[in-house]
């Protein structure tokens, strides 16, 4: 049995991030999501429109999530690695070299991200919408 696991904020889901956990579950046969908690998003200088608890139960309502933890700080990946006995680390190929130092303990995928879709077109996106719409 492999263990995949993956880390985010999974904030306004979209296309992307599914596309993102189902190629993450391919790689195995059980994926664990590491969700920022809203404390560590302030930590982090992150703002999520959805709360930890609203994320979480959107996540585990995607077949190709098995199971979410919270994720609390930037040094808790190791001893997640180690406690879930995970085979595979996967992220965006964003954060390319940044978990590196986990190869002691797992492999580690970075996965290409999905083109034309993000968090933060989305946010722009609507941005500019809503000033559109007030400037009229």
């Amino acid at each position: 049995m492999k263990t995949v696991i993956t880390y985010g904020t999974f904030d306004l889901l979209h296309w992307g991030h599914v596309r993102l956990l189902e190629r993450a579950r391919a790689l195995g046969d059980q994926l664990i999501v590491g969700l920022s908690t809203d404390e560590f998003n302030t930590i982090k200088h992150k703002e999520a429109y959805h709360s930890y608890a609203h994320r979480k139960y959107i996540l585990e309502a995607i077949r190709y999530v098995d199971k979410v933890i919270p994720e609390k700080d930037w040094d808790q990946k190791i001893h997640d690695v180690q406690d879930n006995n995970v085979d595979i680390f996967v992220m965006g190929d964003d954060w390319k070299g940044q978990f590196d130092f986990l190869k002691p303990y797992c492999q580690v995928i970075y996965l290409p991200r999905t083109e034309g879709i993000s968090t933060t077109k989305i946010k722009h996106d609507l941005n500019l919408m809503e000033n559109k719409k007030n400037a009229q």
